[in-house]
């Protein structure tokens, strides 16, 4: 079992920043990707950015040149750090660990550890 527990969410305007962070706990020596989804409602789960314990990193393509994913694999963390933030940033955001690397895009039913997820709400 691993236990992600995130932080960073919050309330900004357009074109704001905002950084996520999530860390990892537990069986750790298993997880290979750690991600970020997001979820709006109505809406299915969505793969935001995910990177590989090799450091390979993969984005969607409405969030690539805004935001960069990291890891501290020395911590068991995973962050987000999201620029030039836009109204469709506004979601439920989830970290998301994953034993294997998974073809592009790995569905959300693929995903082996949830974190509870923080919200994010850009407005003006």
């Amino acid at each position: 079992q691993v236990r992600l527990v995130e932080s960073g969410g919050g309330l900004v305007q357009p074109g704001e920043s905002l950084r996520l962070s999530c860390e990892a706990s537990g069986r750790i020596n298993s997880i290979n990707v750690m991600g970020w989804y997001r979820q709006v409602p109505g809406k299915q789960r969505e793969l935001v950015a995910d990177m590989s314990r090799s450091g390979q990193r993969r984005y969607a393509d409405s969030v690539k040149g805004r935001f960069t994913i990291s890891r501290d694999y020395a911590k068991n963390t995973v962050a987000l750090q999201m620029d030039s933030l836009t109204l469709e940033d506004t979601a439920m955001y989830y970290c998301a660990t994953n034993r294997m690397f998974r073809p592009y895009p790995p569905t959300a039913d693929t995903i082996d550890w949830w974190g509870q997820g923080t919200q994010v709400t850009v407005s003006s």
